[in-house]
Protein backbone atom coordinates (compact mmCIF):
# COMPACT_ATOMS: atom_id res chain seq x y z
CA UNK A 1 0.00 0.00 0.00
CA UNK A 2 1.49 3.33 -1.05
CA UNK A 3 1.29 6.57 0.89
CA UNK A 4 -1.60 7.66 -1.31
CA UNK A 5 -3.57 4.52 -0.50
CA UNK A 6 -3.59 5.45 3.19
CA UNK A 7 -6.10 8.13 2.24
CA UNK A 8 -8.84 5.51 2.40
CA UNK A 9 -9.08 6.23 6.14
CA UNK A 10 -9.65 9.90 5.43
CA UNK A 11 -7.62 13.08 5.21
CA UNK A 12 -8.10 13.71 8.93
CA UNK A 13 -6.31 10.46 9.74
CA UNK A 14 -3.43 11.30 7.43
CA UNK A 15 -2.96 14.71 8.98
CA UNK A 16 -2.85 13.10 12.41
CA UNK A 17 0.56 11.78 11.51
CA UNK A 18 1.98 15.22 12.19
CA UNK A 19 0.28 15.60 15.53
CA UNK A 20 2.69 13.58 17.68
CA UNK A 21 5.64 15.22 19.36
CA UNK A 22 8.60 14.14 21.47
CA UNK A 23 7.97 13.50 25.14
CA UNK A 24 10.02 12.54 28.14
CA UNK A 25 8.94 10.61 31.24
CA UNK A 26 7.86 11.04 33.96
CA UNK A 27 5.96 14.11 32.74
CA UNK A 28 4.91 13.44 29.14
CA UNK A 29 6.05 16.25 26.92
CA UNK A 30 8.60 17.70 29.35
CA UNK A 31 10.78 20.01 27.28
CA UNK A 32 14.55 19.54 27.27
CA UNK A 33 15.60 22.25 24.83
CA UNK A 34 16.02 19.67 22.06
CA UNK A 35 13.45 19.41 19.28
CA UNK A 36 12.64 16.13 17.56
CA UNK A 37 10.44 15.84 14.47
CA UNK A 38 9.33 12.66 12.71
CA UNK A 39 8.43 12.57 9.03
CA UNK A 40 9.67 11.51 5.63
CA UNK A 41 11.31 12.95 2.54
CA UNK A 42 11.33 11.75 -1.04
CA UNK A 43 14.59 10.33 -2.35
CA UNK A 44 15.34 12.22 -5.56
CA UNK A 45 17.01 9.19 -7.15
CA UNK A 46 14.53 6.43 -6.34
CA UNK A 47 11.43 8.58 -5.90
CA UNK A 48 10.71 6.66 -2.68
CA UNK A 49 9.83 8.12 0.70
CA UNK A 50 12.68 7.95 3.22
CA UNK A 51 11.76 7.75 6.91
CA UNK A 52 13.55 10.50 8.83
CA UNK A 53 13.88 12.17 12.19
CA UNK A 54 15.12 15.71 12.58
CA UNK A 55 16.91 16.64 15.81
CA UNK A 56 17.21 20.40 16.11
CA UNK A 57 16.78 20.60 12.35
CA UNK A 58 19.44 18.00 11.50
CA UNK A 59 18.04 14.99 9.65
CA UNK A 60 18.81 11.33 10.25
CA UNK A 61 17.56 8.85 7.67
CA UNK A 62 16.14 5.64 9.13
CA UNK A 63 15.70 3.94 5.74
CA UNK A 64 17.73 3.91 2.54
CA UNK A 65 15.08 4.90 0.00
CA UNK A 66 14.95 1.51 -1.68
CA UNK A 67 11.29 1.20 -0.66
CA UNK A 68 8.73 3.66 0.69
CA UNK A 69 8.88 4.34 4.43
CA UNK A 70 7.38 6.95 6.73
CA UNK A 71 7.83 7.92 10.37
CA UNK A 72 4.66 9.34 11.89
CA UNK A 73 5.27 9.81 15.63
CA UNK A 74 8.26 10.43 17.89
CA UNK A 75 8.66 10.00 21.65
CA UNK A 76 11.79 10.72 23.69
CA UNK A 77 12.42 8.93 26.98
CA UNK A 78 15.69 9.70 28.69
CA UNK A 79 18.34 9.52 26.01
CA UNK A 80 16.36 7.14 23.82
CA UNK A 81 14.39 8.24 20.76
CA UNK A 82 11.43 6.10 19.72
CA UNK A 83 9.68 6.52 16.37
CA UNK A 84 6.57 4.84 14.96
CA UNK A 85 5.74 4.40 11.29
CA UNK A 86 5.91 1.88 8.47
CA UNK A 87 8.17 0.57 5.74
CA UNK A 88 7.24 -1.29 2.56
CA UNK A 89 8.28 -4.92 2.36
CA UNK A 90 9.75 -5.28 -1.12
CA UNK A 91 8.97 -8.99 -1.29
CA UNK A 92 5.30 -8.93 -0.30
CA UNK A 93 4.53 -5.40 -1.46
CA UNK A 94 2.88 -4.70 1.92
CA UNK A 95 3.59 -1.99 4.47
CA UNK A 96 5.07 -3.22 7.75
CA UNK A 97 4.29 -1.38 10.98
CA UNK A 98 7.54 -0.54 12.75
CA UNK A 99 9.02 1.12 15.80
CA UNK A 100 12.54 2.45 15.66
CA UNK A 101 14.63 2.92 18.83
CA UNK A 102 17.63 5.13 18.25
CA UNK A 103 17.44 4.24 14.57
CA UNK A 104 17.19 0.47 15.04
CA UNK A 105 13.95 -0.92 13.62
CA UNK A 106 11.63 -3.50 15.15
CA UNK A 107 8.90 -4.85 12.90
CA UNK A 108 5.51 -5.07 14.58
CA UNK A 109 3.95 -7.03 11.71
CA UNK A 110 5.22 -9.67 9.29
CA UNK A 111 4.46 -7.98 5.98
CA UNK A 112 1.69 -10.37 4.98
CA UNK A 113 -0.93 -7.66 5.47
CA UNK A 114 -0.65 -3.89 5.26
CA UNK A 115 -0.06 -2.24 8.63
CA UNK A 116 0.87 1.15 10.05
CA UNK A 117 1.97 2.41 13.47
CA UNK A 118 0.65 5.96 13.95
CA UNK A 119 1.60 6.72 17.54
CA UNK A 120 4.26 5.68 20.07
CA UNK A 121 4.38 6.21 23.84
CA UNK A 122 6.91 5.01 26.41
CA UNK A 123 6.01 4.37 30.04
CA UNK A 124 8.79 3.15 32.32
CA UNK A 125 10.50 0.51 30.18
CA UNK A 126 7.43 -0.41 28.15
CA UNK A 127 6.99 0.76 24.56
CA UNK A 128 3.43 1.18 23.29
CA UNK A 129 2.38 1.77 19.69
CA UNK A 130 -1.05 2.31 18.15
CA UNK A 131 -2.10 1.81 14.56
CA UNK A 132 -3.81 -0.71 12.34
CA UNK A 133 -3.30 -3.94 10.41
CA UNK A 134 -5.42 -5.19 7.53
CA UNK A 135 -7.56 -8.27 8.09
CA UNK A 136 -6.76 -10.70 5.28
CA UNK A 137 -10.25 -12.15 5.24
CA UNK A 138 -12.38 -9.00 5.30
CA UNK A 139 -9.85 -6.56 3.83
CA UNK A 140 -10.70 -4.10 6.60
CA UNK A 141 -8.31 -2.29 8.91
CA UNK A 142 -8.14 -3.61 12.46
CA UNK A 143 -7.30 -1.10 15.19
CA UNK A 144 -4.36 -2.40 17.20
CA UNK A 145 -1.96 -1.59 19.98
CA UNK A 146 1.43 -3.13 20.52
CA UNK A 147 3.19 -3.39 23.88
CA UNK A 148 6.85 -4.24 23.51
CA UNK A 149 5.99 -5.73 20.13
CA UNK A 150 3.07 -7.89 21.27
CA UNK A 151 -0.16 -7.01 19.45
CA UNK A 152 -3.63 -6.56 20.88
CA UNK A 153 -6.55 -6.15 18.49
CA UNK A 154 -9.06 -3.51 19.57
CA UNK A 155 -11.53 -4.43 16.81
CA UNK A 156 -12.42 -7.63 14.97
CA UNK A 157 -12.07 -6.57 11.35
CA UNK A 158 -15.78 -6.73 10.55
CA UNK A 159 -15.59 -3.01 9.68
CA UNK A 160 -12.78 -0.51 9.12
CA UNK A 161 -11.09 0.86 12.25
CA UNK A 162 -7.90 2.67 13.19
CA UNK A 163 -5.98 3.57 16.36
CA UNK A 164 -4.43 7.01 15.99
CA UNK A 165 -3.13 8.04 19.40
CA UNK A 166 -1.95 6.19 22.52
CA UNK A 167 -1.38 7.54 26.03
CA UNK A 168 -0.42 5.61 29.17
CA UNK A 169 -1.27 6.86 32.66
CA UNK A 170 -1.11 4.97 35.93
CA UNK A 171 -0.77 1.68 34.14
CA UNK A 172 -3.89 2.29 32.06
CA UNK A 173 -3.61 2.39 28.27
CA UNK A 174 -5.81 4.90 26.45
CA UNK A 175 -6.23 4.85 22.69
CA UNK A 176 -8.10 7.29 20.46
CA UNK A 177 -9.34 6.41 17.01
CA UNK A 178 -12.42 5.33 15.12
CA UNK A 179 -14.45 2.33 14.03
CA UNK A 180 -16.93 2.17 11.19
CA UNK A 181 -20.50 1.17 11.99
CA UNK A 182 -22.61 -1.21 9.91
CA UNK A 183 -23.54 1.51 7.41
CA UNK A 184 -19.92 2.57 6.90
CA UNK A 185 -19.94 5.67 9.14
CA UNK A 186 -16.77 6.25 11.20
CA UNK A 187 -17.50 6.55 14.93
CA UNK A 188 -15.02 8.34 17.19
CA UNK A 189 -13.94 6.01 19.98
CA UNK A 190 -11.71 5.86 23.01
CA UNK A 191 -10.37 2.56 24.29
CA UNK A 192 -9.21 2.12 27.90
CA UNK A 193 -7.32 -1.12 28.41
CA UNK A 194 -9.04 -2.49 25.32
CA UNK A 195 -12.60 -1.54 26.32
CA UNK A 196 -14.24 0.79 23.80
CA UNK A 197 -16.40 3.81 24.50
CA UNK A 198 -18.11 5.55 21.60
CA UNK A 199 -17.82 9.33 21.64
CA UNK A 200 -20.41 9.80 18.89
CA UNK A 201 -23.70 8.09 18.04
CA UNK A 202 -22.81 7.04 14.50
CA UNK A 203 -25.30 9.34 12.82
CA UNK A 204 -22.45 11.41 11.38
CA UNK A 205 -18.78 10.83 10.56
CA UNK A 206 -16.59 11.36 13.63
CA UNK A 207 -12.91 10.64 14.31
CA UNK A 208 -10.96 10.84 17.57
CA UNK A 209 -7.47 12.00 16.71
CA UNK A 210 -5.65 12.63 20.00
CA UNK A 211 -5.93 11.55 23.64
CA UNK A 212 -4.42 13.14 26.76
CA UNK A 213 -4.91 12.14 30.40
CA UNK A 214 -4.68 14.63 33.27
CA UNK A 215 -5.32 13.15 36.68
CA UNK A 216 -8.57 11.22 36.43
CA UNK A 217 -9.79 13.18 33.40
CA UNK A 218 -9.51 11.89 29.84
CA UNK A 219 -9.46 14.44 27.03
CA UNK A 220 -9.89 13.65 23.35
CA UNK A 221 -9.62 15.96 20.35
CA UNK A 222 -11.28 15.16 17.07
CA UNK A 223 -13.74 16.06 14.38
CA UNK A 224 -17.40 15.38 13.67
CA UNK A 225 -19.44 16.04 10.56
CA UNK A 226 -22.72 17.93 10.92
CA UNK A 227 -25.88 17.72 8.87
CA UNK A 228 -25.04 21.21 7.59
CA UNK A 229 -22.34 19.50 5.52
CA UNK A 230 -19.48 20.93 7.58
CA UNK A 231 -16.90 19.35 9.87
CA UNK A 232 -16.82 20.64 13.46
CA UNK A 233 -13.73 20.64 15.68
CA UNK A 234 -14.49 19.06 19.04
CA UNK A 235 -12.96 18.15 22.37
CA UNK A 236 -14.36 15.50 24.67
CA UNK A 237 -13.76 15.44 28.44
CA UNK A 238 -14.67 12.12 30.00
CA UNK A 239 -16.95 11.48 27.04
CA UNK A 240 -18.80 14.81 27.15
CA UNK A 241 -18.36 16.76 23.90
CA UNK A 242 -17.70 20.47 23.50
CA UNK A 243 -17.86 21.95 20.00
CA UNK A 244 -15.01 24.36 19.31
CA UNK A 245 -16.59 25.66 16.10
CA UNK A 246 -20.18 26.36 15.10
CA UNK A 247 -20.34 24.41 11.86
CA UNK A 248 -20.50 27.47 9.62
CA UNK A 249 -17.13 26.48 8.13
CA UNK A 250 -15.20 23.21 8.01
CA UNK A 251 -12.85 22.72 10.97
CA UNK A 252 -10.71 19.94 12.43
CA UNK A 253 -9.03 19.33 15.80
CA UNK A 254 -5.84 17.28 15.72
CA UNK A 255 -4.16 17.51 19.12
CA UNK A 256 -5.07 18.13 22.76
CA UNK A 257 -2.83 19.04 25.72
CA UNK A 258 -3.78 19.90 29.30
CA UNK A 259 -1.65 22.07 31.56
CA UNK A 260 -2.55 23.73 34.86
CA UNK A 261 -6.23 23.05 34.37
CA UNK A 262 -6.28 24.70 30.95
CA UNK A 263 -7.21 22.69 27.86
CA UNK A 264 -5.37 23.48 24.63
CA UNK A 265 -6.42 22.15 21.24
CA UNK A 266 -4.60 22.55 17.93
CA UNK A 267 -6.36 22.41 14.59
CA UNK A 268 -7.68 24.49 11.73
CA UNK A 269 -10.83 26.17 10.44
CA UNK A 270 -11.68 27.19 6.90
CA UNK A 271 -11.89 30.91 6.16
CA UNK A 272 -15.11 31.49 4.21
CA UNK A 273 -13.72 34.53 2.40
CA UNK A 274 -10.43 33.12 1.15
CA UNK A 275 -11.52 29.45 1.13
CA UNK A 276 -8.24 28.60 2.90
CA UNK A 277 -7.73 26.80 6.19
CA UNK A 278 -6.54 28.95 9.10
CA UNK A 279 -4.29 27.33 11.70
CA UNK A 280 -5.83 27.81 15.14
CA UNK A 281 -5.26 27.12 18.80
CA UNK A 282 -8.12 26.92 21.26
CA UNK A 283 -7.55 27.55 24.97
CA UNK A 284 -10.54 26.49 27.05
CA UNK A 285 -12.68 26.80 23.95
CA UNK A 286 -11.53 30.29 22.93
CA UNK A 287 -9.89 30.37 19.50
CA UNK A 288 -6.77 32.24 18.46
CA UNK A 289 -5.94 32.34 14.76
CA UNK A 290 -2.28 31.65 14.03
CA UNK A 291 -2.53 32.60 10.36
CA UNK A 292 -4.53 35.13 8.35
CA UNK A 293 -6.20 32.86 5.81
CA UNK A 294 -4.21 34.10 2.85
CA UNK A 295 -2.63 30.66 2.55
CA UNK A 296 -3.78 27.26 3.77
CA UNK A 297 -2.34 26.38 7.18
CA UNK A 298 -2.90 23.74 9.85
CA UNK A 299 -1.86 23.43 13.49
CA UNK A 300 -1.24 19.72 14.07
CA UNK A 301 0.21 19.54 17.57
CA UNK A 302 0.20 21.59 20.77
CA UNK A 303 2.46 21.43 23.81
CA UNK A 304 2.48 23.73 26.84
CA UNK A 305 5.32 23.94 29.33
Amino acid sequence: MSTKNIQRIGAIVLMMAAASCGKDDPAPGQATGVTYVAGYEENATTGRDVAKVWKNGVATAFTDGATNAQTLSVFVSGSDVYVAGAELNATTGRDVAKVWKNGGATALTDGVNNAYAYSVFVSDSDVYAAGFEMNATTGNMVAKTWKNGAATALTNGATEAGALSVYVSGGDVYVAGFEMNAIGMPIAKIWKNGMATALADGANTAIAASVFVSGSDVYVAGTEWRATGMYVAKVWKNGAATALTDGANDAEAFSVFVSGGDVYVAGAERNATTDRYVAKIWKNGVATALTDGANTAYAYSVFVK
